[in-house]
Protein backbone atom coordinates (compact mmCIF):
# COMPACT_ATOMS: atom_id res chain seq x y z
CA UNK A 1 0.00 0.00 0.00
CA UNK A 2 1.66 3.31 -1.07
CA UNK A 3 2.52 5.75 -0.49
CA UNK A 4 2.72 5.17 3.15
CA UNK A 5 1.90 7.91 6.31
CA UNK A 6 5.45 7.68 7.50
CA UNK A 7 7.09 11.06 7.70
CA UNK A 8 10.81 10.89 6.22
CA UNK A 9 13.25 9.43 8.21
CA UNK A 10 10.81 7.84 10.88
CA UNK A 11 12.64 4.31 12.19
CA UNK A 12 9.16 2.63 12.04
CA UNK A 13 9.49 1.38 8.52
CA UNK A 14 12.91 -0.24 9.59
CA UNK A 15 11.39 -2.05 12.37
CA UNK A 16 8.69 -3.53 10.52
CA UNK A 17 10.69 -4.95 8.10
CA UNK A 18 12.95 -6.51 10.53
CA UNK A 19 9.50 -8.42 11.98
CA UNK A 20 8.38 -9.39 7.91
CA UNK A 21 11.81 -11.06 7.37
CA UNK A 22 11.13 -12.73 11.05
CA UNK A 23 8.04 -14.11 10.20
CA UNK A 24 9.22 -14.94 6.87
CA UNK A 25 11.74 -17.03 8.28
CA UNK A 26 10.14 -19.32 10.30
CA UNK A 27 8.13 -19.83 7.52
CA UNK A 28 5.11 -19.00 9.19
CA UNK A 29 1.63 -19.32 7.12
CA UNK A 30 0.56 -15.61 6.48
CA UNK A 31 -3.04 -17.11 6.84
CA UNK A 32 -2.33 -17.85 10.61
CA UNK A 33 -0.92 -15.21 11.80
CA UNK A 34 -2.70 -12.13 13.01
CA UNK A 35 -1.55 -8.66 14.01
CA UNK A 36 -3.37 -6.79 16.63
CA UNK A 37 -2.40 -2.77 16.72
CA UNK A 38 -3.16 0.05 18.94
CA UNK A 39 -3.34 3.66 18.03
CA UNK A 40 -0.79 5.89 16.98
CA UNK A 41 1.99 6.15 14.31
CA UNK A 42 3.42 2.64 14.73
CA UNK A 43 -0.36 0.84 15.15
CA UNK A 44 -1.33 1.78 11.42
CA UNK A 45 1.42 -0.40 10.35
CA UNK A 46 -0.93 -3.09 10.65
CA UNK A 47 -2.47 -1.71 7.19
CA UNK A 48 0.50 -2.61 5.73
CA UNK A 49 0.97 -6.54 5.90
CA UNK A 50 -0.74 -9.34 4.55
CA UNK A 51 -1.42 -11.37 7.83
CA UNK A 52 -4.87 -10.99 9.41
CA UNK A 53 -5.25 -7.69 10.85
CA UNK A 54 -7.25 -6.17 13.96
CA UNK A 55 -7.22 -2.11 14.63
CA UNK A 56 -8.16 -1.63 18.25
CA UNK A 57 -9.08 1.11 20.15
CA UNK A 58 -6.54 3.43 21.89
CA UNK A 59 -4.39 1.19 24.39
CA UNK A 60 -6.11 -1.97 24.30
CA UNK A 61 -4.28 -3.71 21.73
CA UNK A 62 -3.17 -6.54 24.44
CA UNK A 63 -6.78 -6.87 25.42
CA UNK A 64 -7.82 -7.49 21.83
CA UNK A 65 -5.34 -9.74 21.64
CA UNK A 66 -5.96 -11.49 24.32
CA UNK A 67 -9.30 -12.24 23.50
CA UNK A 68 -8.27 -13.80 20.10
CA UNK A 69 -5.60 -15.92 21.54
CA UNK A 70 -8.05 -17.73 23.29
CA UNK A 71 -10.46 -17.79 20.93
CA UNK A 72 -8.42 -18.64 18.35
CA UNK A 73 -5.24 -20.58 20.18
CA UNK A 74 -3.59 -21.90 16.97
CA UNK A 75 -3.23 -18.56 15.37
CA UNK A 76 0.05 -16.52 16.37
CA UNK A 77 -0.75 -13.23 17.66
CA UNK A 78 1.35 -10.21 17.22
CA UNK A 79 0.62 -7.17 19.10
CA UNK A 80 2.02 -3.64 17.71
CA UNK A 81 2.02 -0.99 19.93
CA UNK A 82 3.56 2.62 20.84
CA UNK A 83 5.01 4.01 24.10
CA UNK A 84 2.20 6.19 24.03
CA UNK A 85 -0.35 3.84 23.21
CA UNK A 86 0.89 0.60 25.54
CA UNK A 87 2.47 2.57 28.29
CA UNK A 88 0.12 4.94 29.25
CA UNK A 89 -3.34 4.44 27.30
CA UNK A 90 -3.03 1.03 27.14
CA UNK A 91 -0.81 0.38 30.32
CA UNK A 92 -2.95 -1.21 32.62
CA UNK A 93 -3.94 -3.97 29.61
CA UNK A 94 -0.23 -4.20 28.93
CA UNK A 95 0.78 -5.42 32.21
CA UNK A 96 -1.62 -7.50 32.70
CA UNK A 97 -0.94 -9.74 29.22
CA UNK A 98 2.63 -10.25 30.85
CA UNK A 99 1.33 -11.04 34.16
CA UNK A 100 -1.32 -13.92 32.67
CA UNK A 101 1.96 -14.89 30.76
CA UNK A 102 -0.19 -15.31 27.58
CA UNK A 103 1.04 -16.42 24.01
CA UNK A 104 1.92 -13.21 22.20
CA UNK A 105 4.48 -11.11 20.88
CA UNK A 106 4.31 -7.49 21.68
CA UNK A 107 6.61 -4.82 19.76
CA UNK A 108 6.60 -2.08 21.36
CA UNK A 109 7.84 0.91 19.03
CA UNK A 110 9.62 3.28 21.43
CA UNK A 111 10.45 6.79 19.54
CA UNK A 112 9.86 8.65 23.13
CA UNK A 113 7.22 10.91 22.28
CA UNK A 114 3.71 11.14 20.88
CA UNK A 115 4.15 11.42 17.00
CA UNK A 116 0.69 11.46 15.24
CA UNK A 117 -1.26 13.71 17.39
CA UNK A 118 1.90 16.38 17.94
CA UNK A 119 4.69 15.52 20.05
CA UNK A 120 3.23 15.57 23.14
CA UNK A 121 5.02 13.99 26.15
CA UNK A 122 5.06 10.46 26.55
CA UNK A 123 6.44 7.91 29.37
CA UNK A 124 9.36 7.25 27.50
CA UNK A 125 10.59 10.92 26.89
CA UNK A 126 13.86 11.25 28.62
CA UNK A 127 13.84 13.91 31.77
CA UNK A 128 14.72 17.57 30.27
CA UNK A 129 13.64 16.52 26.70
CA UNK A 130 11.33 19.27 24.74
CA UNK A 131 7.77 18.03 23.59
CA UNK A 132 5.21 20.46 22.41
CA UNK A 133 3.58 19.49 26.08
CA UNK A 134 6.96 20.29 27.73
CA UNK A 135 8.82 23.58 25.94
CA UNK A 136 11.06 23.83 28.83
CA UNK A 137 12.61 20.13 29.43
CA UNK A 138 10.20 17.17 30.54
CA UNK A 139 10.37 17.59 34.21
CA UNK A 140 9.49 13.79 34.71
CA UNK A 141 11.08 10.53 34.70
CA UNK A 142 10.69 7.94 32.05
CA UNK A 143 9.63 4.87 32.50
CA UNK A 144 12.17 1.59 31.53
CA UNK A 145 9.81 -0.89 29.48
CA UNK A 146 11.88 -3.85 30.16
CA UNK A 147 11.87 -3.46 33.85
CA UNK A 148 8.62 -3.29 33.86
CA UNK A 149 7.67 -5.84 31.54
CA UNK A 150 9.70 -8.27 34.17
CA UNK A 151 7.94 -6.86 37.06
CA UNK A 152 5.17 -7.42 35.79
CA UNK A 153 5.92 -10.90 34.69
CA UNK A 154 6.76 -11.20 31.16
CA UNK A 155 8.64 -14.38 30.60
CA UNK A 156 10.56 -12.76 27.80
CA UNK A 157 12.13 -9.50 27.14
CA UNK A 158 14.22 -7.66 24.83
CA UNK A 159 15.15 -4.62 23.52
CA UNK A 160 16.50 -3.77 20.23
CA UNK A 161 17.64 -0.61 17.65
CA UNK A 162 15.66 -0.18 14.81
CA UNK A 163 19.82 0.86 13.56
CA UNK A 164 20.26 -2.92 14.04
CA UNK A 165 17.67 -4.44 11.46
CA UNK A 166 19.12 -7.67 11.38
CA UNK A 167 19.94 -8.20 15.22
CA UNK A 168 16.37 -6.86 15.63
CA UNK A 169 14.79 -9.74 13.43
CA UNK A 170 16.60 -12.74 15.37
CA UNK A 171 15.07 -11.44 18.54
CA UNK A 172 11.80 -11.08 16.32
CA UNK A 173 12.37 -14.53 15.76
CA UNK A 174 13.08 -15.53 19.59
CA UNK A 175 10.20 -13.76 20.54
CA UNK A 176 7.64 -15.72 17.96
CA UNK A 177 9.13 -19.11 19.29
CA UNK A 178 8.61 -18.41 22.96
CA UNK A 179 6.15 -20.18 24.27
CA UNK A 180 4.29 -17.22 26.14
CA UNK A 181 4.02 -13.51 26.67
CA UNK A 182 7.16 -12.32 24.67
CA UNK A 183 8.01 -8.21 24.79
CA UNK A 184 10.63 -6.35 22.91
CA UNK A 185 11.23 -2.82 23.41
CA UNK A 186 12.36 -1.38 20.11
CA UNK A 187 14.12 2.26 19.85
CA UNK A 188 12.63 3.77 17.35
CA UNK A 189 12.97 7.51 16.02
CA UNK A 190 10.31 10.56 15.63
CA UNK A 191 12.79 13.20 13.02
CA UNK A 192 9.46 15.56 12.95
CA UNK A 193 8.52 16.18 16.33
CA UNK A 194 11.49 14.64 18.35
CA UNK A 195 14.46 15.09 16.41
CA UNK A 196 13.47 18.60 15.89
CA UNK A 197 12.08 19.92 18.93
CA UNK A 198 15.48 18.41 20.85
CA UNK A 199 17.76 19.13 17.88
CA UNK A 200 18.96 16.02 16.79
CA UNK A 201 19.05 16.29 13.41
CA UNK A 202 17.20 14.32 11.28
CA UNK A 203 16.80 10.60 10.56
CA UNK A 204 20.31 9.47 9.68
CA UNK A 205 21.69 11.36 12.81
CA UNK A 206 19.10 9.78 15.16
CA UNK A 207 19.97 6.55 14.06
CA UNK A 208 23.26 6.90 14.77
CA UNK A 209 22.49 8.25 18.40
CA UNK A 210 20.54 4.41 18.97
CA UNK A 211 24.30 3.00 18.89
CA UNK A 212 25.58 5.69 20.74
CA UNK A 213 23.13 5.42 23.89
CA UNK A 214 23.75 1.57 23.94
CA UNK A 215 27.08 1.32 23.30
CA UNK A 216 29.61 0.76 26.48
CA UNK A 217 32.84 1.87 26.18
CA UNK A 218 34.55 -0.09 29.37
CA UNK A 219 37.77 0.70 30.96
CA UNK A 220 39.80 -2.33 29.06
CA UNK A 221 38.63 -1.11 25.25
CA UNK A 222 39.04 2.48 26.70
CA UNK A 223 43.03 1.33 26.91
CA UNK A 224 43.39 0.01 23.10
CA UNK A 225 45.63 2.47 21.03
CA UNK A 226 42.89 2.73 18.07
CA UNK A 227 41.08 4.82 20.83
CA UNK A 228 43.37 6.86 22.34
CA UNK A 229 42.89 10.25 22.53
CA UNK A 230 39.20 9.36 21.76
CA UNK A 231 36.26 10.77 24.16
CA UNK A 232 35.13 6.97 25.35
CA UNK A 233 32.45 6.49 28.07
CA UNK A 234 32.48 4.22 30.61
CA UNK A 235 28.89 4.86 31.83
CA UNK A 236 26.68 1.71 32.01
CA UNK A 237 25.04 2.17 28.55
CA UNK A 238 21.06 1.40 27.95
CA UNK A 239 20.88 -2.35 27.70
CA UNK A 240 19.82 -4.34 24.31
CA UNK A 241 19.67 -8.03 23.34
CA UNK A 242 17.20 -10.42 25.51
CA UNK A 243 17.55 -9.07 28.81
CA UNK A 244 15.49 -11.94 30.85
CA UNK A 245 13.77 -15.41 29.65
CA UNK A 246 11.83 -18.25 31.75
CA UNK A 247 9.69 -20.90 31.57
CA UNK A 248 5.96 -20.33 32.85
CA UNK A 249 2.97 -22.13 32.07
CA UNK A 250 1.28 -20.10 29.37
CA UNK A 251 -2.13 -18.56 30.08
CA UNK A 252 -4.05 -20.54 27.19
CA UNK A 253 -2.96 -23.68 27.97
CA UNK A 254 -3.39 -23.60 31.38
CA UNK A 255 -7.15 -22.46 30.87
CA UNK A 256 -7.96 -25.30 27.90
CA UNK A 257 -6.69 -27.93 30.21
CA UNK A 258 -9.25 -26.39 32.69
CA UNK A 259 -11.61 -27.26 30.72
CA UNK A 260 -10.42 -30.83 29.65
CA UNK A 261 -9.25 -29.69 25.96
CA UNK A 262 -6.07 -30.46 23.79
CA UNK A 263 -4.11 -27.04 22.61
CA UNK A 264 -4.86 -27.34 18.72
Amino acid sequence: MMPHILCPGCGHGIVLQALLRAVASLELDPDRVAVVAGIGCSSRLAGYVDFCTLHATHGRAPAFATGLKLARPELTVIVITGDGDGLAIGGNHLIHAARRNIDLLCLLFNNAVYGMTGGQVAPTTPQGSRATTAPRGNPEPPFDACRLMIAAGATFVARGLAYEPLTLQHLCMEGLRHPGFAFIDVLSDCPEFFGRYNRLGRGPEMLLSQKRRTTAVGPLLARKPALEGAQVATAPALPTGVLHRETRPEFTRLLLAQQGEGFP
